[in-house]
């Protein structure tokens, strides 16, 4: 799975989502692409489900080029437990 080998602060701050990207949406390699309709936080597992399934698709012929990176952190308290208590 990807993540970022440092970083420079701790914790990060939540930020917001802003509409879909106008750029940087073309096909750089290969011929065909996943592109993502909305703009959502993606997590490191579900792009790495994402290539598991392309490769799988595939039968391991081709290549397939991530060029997103998960270098947002993504928190959220499990089932059942009380608000608060600071962020983790």
């Amino acid at each position: 799975m990807l993540q970022p080998k440092r970083s420079k602060h701790r914790k990060q701050q939540k930020g917001r989502i802003r509409e879909v990207a106008k750029r940087g949406t073309y096909i750089a390699f290969g011929s065909f692409a996943l592109k993502a309709l909305e703009p959502i936080w993606l997590t490191s597992r579900q792009i790495e489900a994402a290539r598991q399934s392309m490769t799988r698709a595939m039968k391991r012929e081709g290549n397939v080029w991530i060029r997103v990176f998960p270098d947002k952190i993504i928190t959220n308290k499990p089932a059942e437990v009380r608000m608060g208590k600071g962020k983790g």
